[in-house]
């Protein structure tokens, strides 16, 4: 179809990075929401070239939805947007379906139209009820309250980087298609940090970073992992919503691309047994006026009090936000200690099996390493359960806490028991919500053989929270 008539927006990668970075920028200097919105809302209005702004939010188990408004009509009922919740795993029931998507100005993103279309651009949101309050089960929302309330009363700004590993499977639906097929292939299996330019592999990690880069991840390294096919590509630090919607972006991205060169991106933790399974290693601070709150250069590992307690409140609630850092079937193949698995309720400055780990570090740089996280888990939720618990958790008086002889579990259903028998996790949900997230899990899991055993099952796949095949879900 002739593409003369059309005149959208089409902005080259350097453009694209420039206009990211400064709208991060405003960001990250918490830059007045009134006044973003303004600024917003005049570009829509003033840019003819755009045709539709894509509205993301994410569901109770994390999975991302996207809506597209024709501009015009955004424009003029930003304030308006309703949509059918009952629909969305996890939202609510059909008798109360009216919900509200309120937009995040600041999360406002720039993409390139060779992956994401001409004439478009994107927009983070939050999920209110028809009353325009908060919504619970929007667990995007509920970080943002907590950071910003965090932020109002102590100064804290939360950081936040993820390292999210992925794999690369030859054919566009290789999870959709594995109930049928029994078996991933790889693309490459040339091992760590090791792919031949140009090889299907290398291709794939050079065309993300380039789409990253241009989105204003500000891009730090890229390499292929342990596995074969396996990939990870790291970016910097950020405050912890933008930092959550990054995963967000980063799979999308990933999966975009991958999908455009006929592969698929996967982030299911363990998709091969036998290998190195997919982690996302979430490292976290807390700053105050700039100054990186865990630091000492005279305490432990360089890391201050403030760290230290940080981590023993994490080890206290290891076993009880489990399920909220490990969230599907597949995750717990992961947890194994075979394979560098993070399994171990311990913290260390050396150990890879430790569930929590103290990187090197400087005044700028000193931070907490939550190791055992798996990539398929609601972003949104790994943040709040890490930093709600790591600062307004308990301290238990396990003897020798940070290198008790003790485990994760190795199976979603004692993962299940440890949180719904707990009170900190209703504390930090709610009763409804954690309710709802525990019977969506429930659901995946009586679909999948009890015992996991030594190959990853069809039900693992087929019924996984962030495989997208909703027609194979909704025969639950």
């Amino acid at each position: 179809m002739s593409t003369e008539l059309r005149n959208f927006l089409e902005l080259s990668y350097e453009e694209l990075e420039s206009l990211n970075l400064q709208a991060k920028e405003q960001r990250k200097k918490r830059v007045a929401p009134g006044k973003i919105q303004e600024e917003r809302i005049k570009y829509l209005t003033d840019e003819k070239r755009i045709k539709a702004v894509t509205v993301l939010f994410s569901d109770l188990e994390g999975r991302l939805h996207m809506l597209d408004y024709d501009k015009k009509f955004l424009v003029k009922n930003w304030d308006n947007l309703t949509f059918d919740g009952s629909s969305i795993r996890g939202f609510t029931a059909q008798r109360e379906s009216d919900l509200r998507l309120t937009i995040d100005w600041g999360a406002f993103y720039w993409a390139p139209s060779d992956f994401f279309g001409p004439g478009k651009v994107l927009v983070f949101s939050e999920v209110t009820d028809k009353g325009g309050t908060a919504y619970s089960a929007d667990i995007r929302g509920v970080l943002k309250q907590f950071a910003d309330d965090l932020h109002a009363k102590e100064g804290y700004t939360l950081n936040a980087a993820n390292e999210i590993e992925g794999f690369i499977f030859k054919g566009a639906d290789a999870e959709q298609n594995y109930h049928e097929t029994g078996k991933f292939e790889y693309v490459n299996t040339g091992g760590y940090y090791h792919s031949l330019p140009g090889d299907p592999l290398r291709t794939f990690i050079d065309t993300s970073a380039e789409v990253q880069r241009a989105m204003g991840f500000e891009n730090e390294k890229d390499h292929p992992e342990v596995a074969p096919s396996q990939f990870e590509i790291n970016y910097s630090y950020g405050e912890v919503v933008a930092a959550a919607d990054q995963i967000q972006l980063y799979k999308l991205i990933c999966r975009q691309v991958a999908t455009r060169m006929g592969m698929t991106a996967s982030f299911l933790p363990k998709p091969v047994v036998g290998v190195n399974g997919n982690g996302m290693h979430t490292n976290v601070s807390i700053s105050k006026g700039g100054k990186n709150l865990f630091w000492d250069a005279k305490g432990e590992e360089k890391l201050s009090q403030l760290g230290w307690s940080f981590v023993d409140r994490i080890l206290t609630h290891a076993n009880d936000i489990c399920l909220m850092l490990n969230a599907s079937v597949n995750a717990y193949r992961r947890l194994d200690p075979h394979f560098e698995a993070p399994n171990q309720i311990k913290a260390s400055a050396t150990d890879r099996g430790s569930m929590v780990r103290i990187p090197i570090g400087n005044d700028k740089s000193m931070r907490v390493e939550v190791r055992s996280v798996g990539p398929d888990a609601n972003p949104y939720m790994v943040m709040y359960s890490v930093f709600k618990s790591g600062i307004d958790g308990q301290t238990s008086k396990i003897k020798n806490l940070r290198q008790a002889e003790r485990y994760l579990p190795d199976n979603i259903y004692t993962a299940l028991e440890h949180f719904r028998d707990s009170s900190w996790t209703s504390k930090m949900l709610g009763g409804d919500v954690k309710g709802r997230y525990a019977d969506l899990k429930q659901a995946a899991a009586d679909r999948c053989p009890r015992l996991l055993g030594t190959f990853v099952k069809a039900p693992e796949v087929q019924y996984h929270h962030d495989v997208y095949n909703q027609f194979l879900w909704n025969r639950f």
